[in-house]
């Protein structure tokens, strides 16, 4: 069935971790997102996360996920893991697009904002600064979220998409996968578009953390707890206290936001009681966020994915092919 002719087919989201690769082609039909293809692949016991056998198999892994067929071209939009992404917020204290003044202030005052980074954050930084990817992005109150990595982290990754005869549309940043992901699946009603809202998505050994007010990034931070360890109740509680944390932070920063509801964009990845717990600690309206189940299957029988039994988290993937 070619369906898809006529429509517009994203790149394929890559989301490769050290625990696993995910891969998810998506495209939009008109009617609704269609899953055209996707691969799961976890990372071998007998392979060090991040060694030259990890390289290796990331390399063969995606050179197989694309020799069959399924995927449509080999353009990719793939980010940096969080384990390797450093994120701070800080105080700029210049006019960005929420203030009064003029556009040409705001322009001229933009001007200065990298310096001013580079000022708040050099001591912080897990790596030398000359060898710093950094990205800034406003957000509100005067306030900016800071993304930075490091190179040799960049050139690993690009070194991996191009062993596998991958194109690479672009590098993406997690946080703004997972706000590309809720907007386009769960933000959709008109009392969204200025409702601030919690992503929560618990990866095997971490939990990302994110604050939007639609596709507008507020806040974001990745915990190193995940749902490995989450069955554990002192695990889990210190997971609740970690989250606890976070909303404290951002609420300390947007004084003027209520945070109206909690969204697990981790999907059946991790058990409903773990969320029941999460949410009533929290004491937020929470909603389990499925994306797999909020897509169309454009071919079922080859897809490469069974969405009937299927406990992989898609998040940061499907995020990454719908930008």
């Amino acid at each position: 069935m070619l369906w898809f002719l006529g429509n517009r087919a994203g790149a394929i989201g890559v989301d490769l971790s050290n625990d696993s690769l995910k891969m998810v082609q998506l495209a939009n039909s008109g009617k609704g997102i269609r899953l055209i293809a996707g691969r799961n692949e976890d990372r071998p016991e007998s392979v060090q996360p991040g060694s030259a056998g990890w390289q290796r198999w990331a390399v063969e892994a995606m050179r197989e996920a694309t020799a069959d067929g399924k995927f449509r071209g080999k353009e990719i939009m793939a980010a940096i893991p969080p384990s390797d992404v450093f994120i701070d917020h800080i105080k700029i204290g210049l006019p960005f697009c929420d203030n009064s003044r003029s556009r040409k202030a705001a322009k001229a005052n933009d001007e200065k904002v990298p310096q001013a980074v580079f000022s708040k954050i050099k001591q912080k930084l897990p790596f030398q600064l000359d060898d710093a990817m950094i990205r800034y992005i406003p957000t509100e109150q005067d306030h900016a979220l800071v993304v930075a990595t490091d190179r040799k982290v960049i050139d690993r990754h690009l070194a991996i998409y191009e062993k596998a005869g991958l194109t690479i549309k672009s590098i993406s940043i997690w946080p703004m996968a997972l706000v590309s992901c809720y907007t386009k699946f769960f933000g959709r009603r008109t009392a969204d578009l200025d409702a601030v809202v919690m992503l929560l998505d618990i990866q095997t050994s971490c939990t990302n953390v994110v604050i939007c007010r639609y596709k507008k990034l507020l806040y974001a931070c990745s915990i190193p707890i995940g749902a490995s360890g989450v069955d554990d109740e002192k695990v889990l509680t210190r997971l609740v206290l970690e989250l606890t944390a976070c909303r404290r932070h951002f609420v300390s920063m947007h004084q003027n936001a209520q945070m109206q509801r909690l969204i697990f964009l981790s999907g059946p990845a991790v058990s409903e009681e773990v969320y029941r717990t999460i949410a009533k600690q929290l004491e937020i309206q929470a909603q389990m966020g499925d994306c797999l189940a909020a897509v169309d299957l454009a071919n079922p029988s080859n897809a490469g994915i069974d969405r009937r039994d299927c406990h992989v988290n898609w998040a940061i993937a499907f995020g990454l092919s719908l930008s």
